[in-house]
């Protein structure tokens, strides 16, 4: 076996049904007496509800929350909660409305409360992103991390059936990478394919029965499992791309990863073929690529960049980007490759 460091994330998860009802003890045992109630413009009821739970520990609602983080945004939530006085956050939502929350945090001592109404898995890592002058930034810093997360099923029953499948589908690439992360450790392999298979099993069955709380369980499940990989080990070319051509081009977030994924797994698949027998066997799939492309197809995503909007022409300067900064990869890569890579999801061709 191979030397490893395996370091545990310290975060408080409460998980079940109803468990939305525990907010008001959970922001007392954090120590806080304010909490500024973060959402995106849609989710503005649900804040509503948070607020109305927490009655006089609440501060306000910052209902603002959009994807990608532009800093102006985390500029105004950051002066919305000194205005307030507010000793806490509370973030309902996906992984915008959590991304708010860890910007306020990461220049103040503010603590974070996360409720996740998707899969996106930023709730349980030190990960952070702002984008500024169309580029998006990331980086790695503890003050970040939510102190408790509260995984309410019931929650997530009206997240729409395909945006259900995007977000799972982006909770997968989280495990997938961690599987070949240069810091990677049994335990975490470990947590990854059950991740992989938990959410699969879900995202199967979320399409014909999304009210199903059981199946709604399974895919918060593995959410969680994901969102534990992905705060524990490094991430490497496939989340490059996707933070390339979200903060660079505004692409949807959850739907780039389930359309990037199949071409950067296949690219680096000779380089890790435990971690793509481990794929094959959470998905129960002959291929890795051509499975995780096949689940998309089954979910009924888009499966090329041109669906989402992206043109011919910014091909190019999406390739130059993520070479200007690239992130450690398994396999090494230049920009010719990448810009196959990348020709190869623009025209969303199943890998072979």
């Amino acid at each position: 076996m191979k030397p490893f460091i395996y370091s545990a994330q310290a975060s408080r998860v409460i998980f079940g049904v109803g468990s939305l009802e525990t907010l008001e003890h959970e922001v007392a045992q954090v120590g806080s007496r304010r909490a500024l109630i973060l959402s995106t413009p849609d989710q503005r009821p649900q804040a509503e509800d948070v607020a109305s739970r927490l009655g006089n520990r609440a501060a306000g609602i910052f209902a603002e929350a959009v994807m990608h983080v532009p800093i102006e945004s985390a500029r105004a939530a950051r002066d919305e909660a000194a205005r307030l006085g507010a000793d806490c956050v509370v973030a309902i939502g996906g992984g915008s409305t959590t991304g708010l929350a860890k910007a306020i945090a990461l220049e103040s001592t503010l603590r974070i409360i996360a409720i996740p109404t998707t899969y996106a898995g930023s709730e349980m890592t030190t990960i952070y992103g702002l984008t500024e002058g169309g580029i998006k930034r990331t980086g790695r810093d503890p003050k970040v991390l939510p102190r408790t997360v509260i995984y309410d099923p019931a929650l997530t029953t009206s997240l729409p059936a395909g945006l259900s499948a995007a977000s799972g589908l982006n909770a997968i690439a989280h495990a997938v990478e961690g599987l070949y992360a240069q810091d990677a450790n049994p335990v975490i392999c470990l947590l990854a394919e059950e991740g992989i298979r938990a959410m699969a099993l879900g995202l199967r069955r979320v399409i014909g029965a999304p009210h199903d709380l059981e199946v709604r369980s399974d895919c918060l499940y593995g959410a969680w499992l994901c969102g534990i990989v992905l705060g524990s080990v490094g991430i490497a070319l496939h989340h490059k791309l996707c933070h390339t051509l979200g903060g660079s081009f505004n692409l949807p977030h959850a739907e780039t990863h389930a359309v990037v994924l199949p071409h950067a797994v296949a690219f680096n698949a000779p380089a890790v073929p435990e971690a793509m027998q481990r794929i094959c066997r959470a998905l129960g799939a002959d291929g890795a690529a051509a499975g995780l492309f096949d689940l998309g197809t089954a979910l009924g995503l888009p499966q090329s960049l041109r669906e989402l909007g992206l043109q011919a022409r910014d091909l190019d300067r999406a390739s130059h980007i993520a070479m200007s900064s690239p992130y450690w990869n398994p396999r090494p890569f230049s920009r010719a490759e990448i810009r196959e890579l990348l020709e190869h999801a623009y025209q969303g061709e199943r890998p072979s």
